[in-house]
């Protein structure tokens, strides 16, 4: 008989996603606009707007839904308050989310990577899918994987960040077997992988 790998308890682990505004020449730079956090099982414990720390060059509305009138005082909050209260929420925690390096990176966030598990990279799901591209969407995981639709109308931060956790979940204890024994699920080798999250 197989042995079974305990799944670390719902209470170490939190979802995470980011969405994207661009600043500078043509909007090409990705500027943090809104944030989500969610727990184990998908509920909400932090979710804001971000105050932008540039000029805004395109609010890229069509695929994130977002307005100008989102990212006023009022409705969004400081980056630095953002910053300082989502690193103290996902400290000593284990972070779902897909592609959590561009997370991270727009937080100014530095994660352990060993403490991450990021459905972008995981081979089981590129290996179900036959995939050969460098970064497999959540739209297509989620479509693929659990028949359904995430990202409809626009890129949602809580949808997003709901979907990589329900994504994890349906491979808890496969994917902590394969670290338990040592083993790198991931389609990045570990030295790669870890230069994503310093």
């Amino acid at each position: 008989m197989a042995q079974k790998y305990p799944v670390p308890p719902a209470e170490k682990f939190l979802g995470i996603a980011t969405t994207s505004v661009g600043c500078g020449p043509g909007g090409g730079t990705p500027m943090i606009a809104r944030v989500a956090v969610v727990d184990y099982r998908g509920q909400s414990i932090f979710c804001s707007y971000v105050l932008p720390t540039n000029p805004v060059t395109d609010y890229r509305t069509n695929t994130t839904g977002i307005q100008a009138a989102d990212l006023q005082p009022g409705n969004a909050l400081p980056w630095k308050e953002v910053q300082q209260r989502v690193a103290q929420l996902i400290r000593d925690k284990i972070l779902v989310g897909h592609t959590l390096w561009q997370d991270l990176s727009v937080l100014g966030i530095p994660h352990p990577a060993v403490a991450t598990r990021d459905v972008a990279l995981y081979q089981p799901f590129r290996n179900a899918l036959r995939s050969t591209s460098q970064i497999i969407g959540l739209q297509t995981l989620m479509w693929h994987l659990m028949r359904r639709r995430v990202q409809e109308t626009h890129v949602c931060a809580l949808e997003n960040a709901r979907a990589a956790l329900d994504l994890y979940r349906s491979h808890a204890e496969e994917w902590e077997s394969t670290i338990a024994k040592g083993q790198w699920p991931s389609f990045l080798p570990p030295s790669t992988f870890s230069r994503c999250y310093l």
